[in-house]
């Protein structure tokens, strides 16, 4: 636990200058503790759809994580009506902050933006196989990827993460929470969640991060265009075409067809045609260019969600 006094103190009453950003949770502020160590602070609104059930499911979980691709969380506060989790700062912000603005995405040339690839499935793949808990995610995207420094990827936010026994493959449930565009075809219809619905957000990151343009399904009956294009470029042997301009020139051919090749396959609409994290891993970092041969993803029109921000827990 941290105290109200001390948070207050670091970041000037949460004052607008410290913001750094804000969304359906609340704001994160930045933060400088009195022997100079650099926080961010995620200060629930009274408002927000994350209450007191899933702050406590994200210190539960990520508490319990240690690896240099998730974040780390130095303590909570539940004083008075805030709610309030002190995080390591991360000078560089969130992937989307960079990677959606034009203005920005130059920094993340080819040679970082593999990096981030290889980072985030290094920390999924120890959220679902290396660490003391089998954790899935539900909420992989590009805003819940924080950049340090280095540009090196950590993953946040577990406020929507559930733990499985070792011997779980999947679990259903009847109030689906996530985000359109990002979510696999098994959970927005049907509300059954696993590491292969994990996979397949890595997979539209993925696609994201090469392309530099947003999922492009904001509501349950648009279809999935970017990833359809992707497929289109792929099967006609084109993919490169789908590398961000800004810095095509940069790339690395190989190794960014076989990401998108890598993504098409993590976004199969069956989950059993998906490949576990540590098949992607060890799919990139090898040298093997003979990888298994994707099916034409699926389009999402006709989905039927029913979103909510909360969930029963498993906890």
């Amino acid at each position: 636990m941290m105290g109200l006094a001390a948070i207050q103190a670091a970041t000037d009453s949460f004052s607008d200058q410290n913001k750094l950003g804000e969304g359906g949770f609340g704001t994160v502020y930045k933060g400088r503790l009195a022997e100079g160590k650099e926080i961010a602070v995620k200060r629930l609104s009274e408002t927000s759809g994350q209450g007191i059930v899933e702050l406590a499911n994200e210190v539960t979980l990520i508490a319990k994580l240690q690896h240099r691709n998730i974040v780390t969380l130095l303590g909570c506060c539940l004083e008075q009506s805030e709610k309030l989790l002190v995080y390591e700062y991360m000078p560089n912000k969130s992937l989307d902050i960079v990677l959606f603005d034009s203005s920005k995405s130059a920094r993340l040339d080819c040679k970082t933006r593999l990096k981030i690839v290889h980072g985030v499935a290094r920390g999924l793949l120890y959220l679902h196989e290396d660490s003391r808990l089998k954790i899935i995610h539900r909420d992989l995207k590009a805003s819940n990827i924080l950049l340090d420094d280095d540009m090196n990827p950590k993953i946040s936010d577990f406020g929507m993460a559930r733990i499985f026994g070792d011997n779980q493959i999947d679990a259903n449930t009847n109030k689906v929470a996530g985000t359109y565009g990002y979510m696999a075809p098994e959970y927005a219809m049907e509300g059954i969640f696993s590491m292969k619905s994990d996979v397949y957000s890595f997979g539209v990151l993925v696609l994201e991060i090469i392309s530099g343009t947003k999922s492009s399904c904001s509501h349950s009956t648009e279809p999935d265009a970017s990833i359809q294009q992707a497929w289109k470029l792929w099967s006609q042997g084109r993919a490169l075409e789908l590398m961000d301009a800004s810095v095509a020139e940069s790339s690395d051919a190989d190794r960014v067809l076989k990401c998108i090749h890598i993504g098409l396959l993590c976004v199969q609409e069956n989950a059993e045609n998906r490949p576990s994290m540590t098949s992607v891993v060890v799919m990139l970092g090898g040298n093997s260019t003979e990888l298994p041969r994707p099916i034409e993803p699926m389009s999402s029109a006709g989905r039927a969600l029913s979103l909510s921000v909360s969930d029963e827990p498993l906890l």
